[in-house]
């Protein structure tokens, strides 16, 4: 929205003054027509970018890093706004999810005193709520069209199955899922490295054996209608550049790819649906773990140190990201090793490999980021200013619960 268009909207709302004729030319117009017209324009913003790609989460987090958290809580009354319109039955279970772990709800009465309610929320005056709403209004026209990975409300479902399903929807099982997750939450809080291996240890085979009986599963199906799938995962500031290369170091040891948009703060991950949940839950841990680490190791602050520091904390999290990367590779070629030797002892009629398997699984992943994708350019390797840094985050790294079989 460019400054004319904003400063019109903003007379409209507030009032305008003709300075030639003095204040007697002061012409407001009444809040009961501006207000709803106003809160429909936002409502209508976040629904054009629900089709052009946008999804709940992913809105919430772009407008948080380029505006205030009042422009967040609009976003999510948009999100709650644009569902009531919607039949449940018509909303895709991924898009639902997200409304509802931002606790999205129609709480104010109407969209007529939908304003006032927001000022009174807040505590605020009627100015300040509409400065944030043409912020807000600012940002939403800024952001481009993305790839539409999950169908907006109103859609109606995509016939067959979900990337990676089995028999449902190809995720890791909820029941799976906890027990990784519980795992995970005590790597993270113990103070005792073995401990802490032990359980992100147990949680990488969970997940690995899952995701290769999945694939050995689908094989000896014969199932063709099972199709990679992509996910979003937001990767926040300071050192993005460091934390996306832990993403695909962590996506690559999973069976996935990467690309990444430092413009918008995301990577987009590919691969089966199994596959990315394994990737989204192990890289979160491990940011956790390399931020504690690189927190005990890194040198004092301060005016004088600040340069030092930011090179440390930089340099530690590209060694963190490489060594990690190479201790996955270790781990998954030893668990599919151990995979295909209990494939072999089961012994059935009609035995199948599991490396062509995950060959032609692979290229499928590739096809589809090659789709969404078709020209990437590879991202530039960040620079090792900190010795120390660098040092520290390897042996940090092979401190981390990494995932062995």
């Amino acid at each position: 929205m460019t400054t004319t268009v904003r400063e019109r909207i903003r007379a409209v709302v507030v009032g305008s003054v003709d300075y030639e004729s003095g204040l007697d030319a002061l012409t407001v117009t009444p809040p009961a027509e501006v207000d709803p017209a106003l809160v429909a324009v936002v409502h209508e913003a976040c629904a054009g970018l629900w089709r052009r790609g946008w999804q709940p989460v992913e809105l919430h987090r772009v407008v948080g890093r380029r505006g205030q958290p009042t422009h967040t809580q609009l976003v999510t009354d948009a999100i709650a706004a644009h569902l009531r319109h919607v039949s449940r039955k018509r909303v895709d279970e991924r898009w639902l999810a997200q409304a509802n772990a931002l606790e999205a709800r129609v709480w104010w009465r109407s969209d007529a005193t939908y304003l006032d309610e927001v000022a009174v929320r807040w505590r605020s005056d009627r100015v300040a709520v509409l400065d944030a709403v043409l912020t807000l209004l600012t940002i939403l026209a800024e952001l481009p069209p993305i790839e539409v990975l999950v169908p907006p409300p109103g859609t109606a479902p995509q016939p067959g199955r979900r990337s990676g399903s089995v028999g449902g929807s190809g995720r890791i099982d909820e029941r799976l899922l906890d027990r990784v997750r519980a795992l995970l939450a005590k790597a993270e809080s113990s103070t005792y490295p073995a401990e802490a291996e032990a359980y992100t240890a147990k949680a990488q085979e969970l997940i690995t054996r899952h995701s290769l009986d999945e694939a050995l599963l689908l094989a000896r199906a014969g199932d063709t209608a099972v199709v990679p799938y992509a996910r979003r995962i937001g990767v926040d500031h300071p050192y993005e550049a460091e934390k996306a290369s832990l993403l695909d170091a962590v996506a690559r040891a999973n069976r996935c790819h990467t690309v990444w948009s430092p413009e918008l703060g995301f990577s987009t991950v590919f691969g089966f649906d199994a596959d990315i949940d394994a990737v989204d839950l192990l890289y979160t841990s491990l940011l956790v773990q390399a931020h504690r680490s690189m927190a005990r190791a890194e040198p004092p602050g301060g005016k004088a140190g600040r340069a030092r520091l930011k090179a440390f904390r930089q340099s530690f999290l590209v060694a963190f990201a490489i060594r990690i990367g190479e201790r996955l590779a270790d781990a998954a070629k030893a668990a599919l090793t151990e995979a295909t030797r209990d494939t072999d002892e089961i012994g059935t009629a009609e035995p199948v490999n599991l490396l062509p398997v995950l060959a032609a699984r692979d290229e499928q992943v590739r096809e589809t980021m090659r789709k969404v994708f078709p020209q990437t350019v590879r991202a530039r390797g960040s620079r090792v200013d900190s010795r120390e840094g660098w040092e520290s985050g390897r042996e940090a790294a092979d401190r981390a619960t990494l995932p062995t079989p």
